[in-house]
C-alpha cells in the first residue's frame, strides 16, 4: 500500500512540473501578444511580419503542448481518480478545441510570409478574434486544471 502511494505522488508530481512548464510558455504567449497589441507595432511592416512568426511559433508550440501532453495527463488522471472527471472534460474540451482550429487557422493563414501593407487591419482583426479565443481557452484550461489536477493533490499528498 504505501509503494502505491509512493507511486501515485511520483506519478502526479511529474504532471505538477509539466503544467508549470506549460503555464510558462503560456506566459511567453501573453508576451508575444502583448507585442503585436501596441498600436505602435503596426506602423512597422518588417518587424510586424518577424512579431507575428514569433507569435505563431510560440502559438503552435503551447496548444500543441496542451493537446499532446497536458490534456493527456489531465484525462490520465481523471480515468484514475473516477470522481467525475471524465465527463468534465467532455464538457469543457469542445470550447478549447474552438480555439485550437481559430489558433491553426490564424497560423496558416500568416504561414510565415511577408505581411503586406494592406493586409494589416484584417490581420489585426483576426488578431484580435484569437486573444478572445485565447482567454477563453485560458480560464477552460486553469477550470480543468483545477477540477481534474489540483482537486486531486490533497489526495496524493494524503496517502503518502
Amino acid at each position: 500500500m504505501l509503494e502505491n502511494c509512493h507511486d501515485a505522488r511520483e506519478r502526479w508530481g511529474g504532471v505538477n512540473e509539466l503544467i508549470d512548464r506549460w503555464l510558462k510558455e503560456r506566459q511567453n504567449l501573453i508576451v508575444r501578444y502583448c507585442e503585436l497589441s501596441d498600436p505602435d507595432s503596426k506602423s512597422e511592416p518588417g518587424s510586424l511580419s518577424e512579431k507575428f512568426g514569433r507569435l505563431c511559433e510560440v502559438l503552435l508550440d503551447y496548444v500543441s503542448a496542451g493537446h499532446f501532453e497536458i490534456y493527456e495527463q489531465l484525462i490520465q488522471e481523471a480515468k484514475e481518480f473516477d470522481d467525475g472527471g471524465i465527463e468534465l472534460a467532455s464538457r469543457v474540451y469542445p470550447r478549447i478545441q474552438q480555439s485550437t482550429e481559430l489558433a491553426l487557422d490564424f497560423n496558416d493563414r500568416l504561414d510565415g510570409g511577408r505581411i503586406e501593407e494592406q493586409d494589416v487591419p484584417a490581420l489585426f482583426e483576426e488578431l484580435s478574434k484569437l486573444g478572445e479565443a485565447l482567454e477563453t481557452r485560458f480560464e477552460s484550461e486553469d477550470f480543468l486544471i483545477e477540477h481534474l489536477h489540483n482537486v486531486h493533490a490533497d489526495k496524493v499528498m494524503s496517502s503518502a
